[in-house]
């Protein structure tokens, strides 16, 4: 590569605001306010001198992003405010769509203190450049995550700005010397690659558009005689907006349509029958029922975005937020309870009306969250190129399966996707009331 892309300072500078007050918008109608109880004590109020604050964990279209993707207290939000540049620019000779922005390109050149400086920090490599950023920047503004300081060669405590380059942070330039290191980087690799071929077998399946986010009712489910749902206390500070019965008549009316697989864990368990995509699931059946126009799945892309932060367009990061917060403000307003104190509307998919409105509504939302998936893959290709070496990437999916790698995975074929797993966990299965996947194939792998 040897190539430094510079980004000036006023420019990234001004970029990383826009995306600060953009996430800050996003996410304002869900903050805590600072009287919150979560916010007392000064040794918290220190931790909102620049104005962030959590989740609420009650608010119930804003706390998925606490219960599912990790966004916890004041460092969650700012997690998501952290600007990082985008690794395009690294393929695209200095040009990029998301960021707008003046990049210089900085070749080899005698006379020049950053490069060489770079050059140095980066073991020859390069990256993309930000001018002038310290170390008070880091974990603030820029994630520290990934950052490279750039000290000057001439002045080892003067610091020239940081570097972003995902080849570094994954040890591209590393030689692989031996089949132990190789199986490493398989292994690192293996996750992006299962989340990449999710967004691929998503983006070509056929939408299932009579679901009526069913799932919730089937949280609820509790016909005459069952236990108890377990996942009764879910929401528990909502009201419940219809009866028992109603609950009742609408998940057994035509049973449910639920292809989310981590979505059954939290059924009732006598919902689990009336699920005509299984009562009993695997981790690798995501591959064949993940669909375009779930909910659930759109929601997931913000977890499939924050896998590679900072390696990410911010940008971009900023639609699949929004994109996520929709789907599940659908979820919320198509379920049993009373949300409309924090917003919600109503979606009574009880009724008739109720589910023609929901599918009007989930068909605008698959061709919204279509467009985002499309640039998210695109996002993972370019990281996957960048981060790894490309006889790794093309070799990966055509493993002789060694006994080394059958011991602690296995090697999944469909049609032409090919995932490797070395945890295990596509050998998992969820059920109603289930642990969580990696317990269950500690479990299975016990028996």
């Amino acid at each position: 590569m040897k190539v430094l892309y510079k980004i000036s300072e006023k420019s990234w500078r001004k970029a990383a605001a826009s995306h600060s007050a953009k996430i800050k918008y996003i996410l304002s109608p869900g903050l805590t306010s600072f009287d919150h109880p979560l916010n007392t004590g000064i040794a918290k109020r220190r931790h909102y001198i620049d104005d962030w604050t959590g989740l609420d964990p009650l608010n119930p279209i804003f706390n998925f992003l606490i219960e599912y993707y990790g966004i916890k207290g004041s460092k969650g939000t700012r997690r998501l405010a952290r600007w990082s540049p985008d690794p395009s620019i690294m393929i695209s000779g200095g040009h990029t769509h998301d960021h707008k922005l003046p990049i210089e390109i900085i070749q080899k050149s005698q006379d020049d203190l950053i490069f060489h400086s770079a050059m140095k920090a980066t073991n020859g490599i390069g990256g993309i450049f930000l001018e002038n950023a310290n170390a008070e920047d880091l974990g603030g503004t820029l994630h520290l995550r990934g950052a490279i300081p750039v000290p000057s060669i001439d002045n080892p405590d003067k610091l020239h700005g940081i570097i972003y380059n995902s080849a570094i942070f994954y040890n591209r330039h590393m030689l692989v010397e031996t089949e132990e290191d190789r199986l490493q980087l398989l292994k690192t690799m293996a996750p992006f690659q299962w989340y990449k071929s999710i967004m691929e077998t998503t983006l070509n399946s056929d939408p299932i558009m009579h679901c009526h986010g069913l799932h919730e009712w089937a949280m609820q489910y509790h016909p005459e005689g069952a236990d108890p749902p377990p996942s009764a206390s879910y929401q528990a500070s909502l009201k419940l907006r219809v009866s028992r019965e109603v609950i009742n008549k609408t998940v057994e009316r035509k049973g449910i349509s639920c292809t989310h697989v981590d979505a059954l864990r939290f059924f009732a368990p006598a919902a689990a029958p009336l699920n005509h995509h299984g009562s009993s699931l695997e981790r690798i059946d995501q591959l064949r029922l993940e669909q375009k126009a779930c909910v659930h799945a759109h929601m997931d892309l913000l977890k499939i975005a924050l896998k590679i932060q900072p390696f990410l367009s911010s940008e971009l990061l900023v639609e699949v937020l929004r994109i996520a917060i929709k789907a599940r403000k659908l979820d919320v307003e198509a379920s049993p309870y009373d949300a409309t104190m924090y917003g919600a509307g109503v979606v009574p998919v009880e009724t008739k009306e109720g589910r023609k409105l929901y599918r009007e509504q989930q068909r605008a939302l698959m061709v919204e969250a279509e467009a985002i998936r499309i640039r998210l893959l695109q996002a993972y290709t370019t990281f996957l190129s960048i981060s790894f070496d490309e006889d790794l990437i093309s070799h990966s999916s055509m493993e002789k399966k060694p006994k080394e790698v059958m011991k602690k995975g296995m090697i999944f074929d469909r049609d032409d996707i090919k995932v490797m797993n070395f945890d295990g966990t596509l050998h998992a299965t969820a059920e109603p009331g289930s642990l969580p996947w990696r317990h269950n194939i500690k479990n299975n792998n016990n028996k």
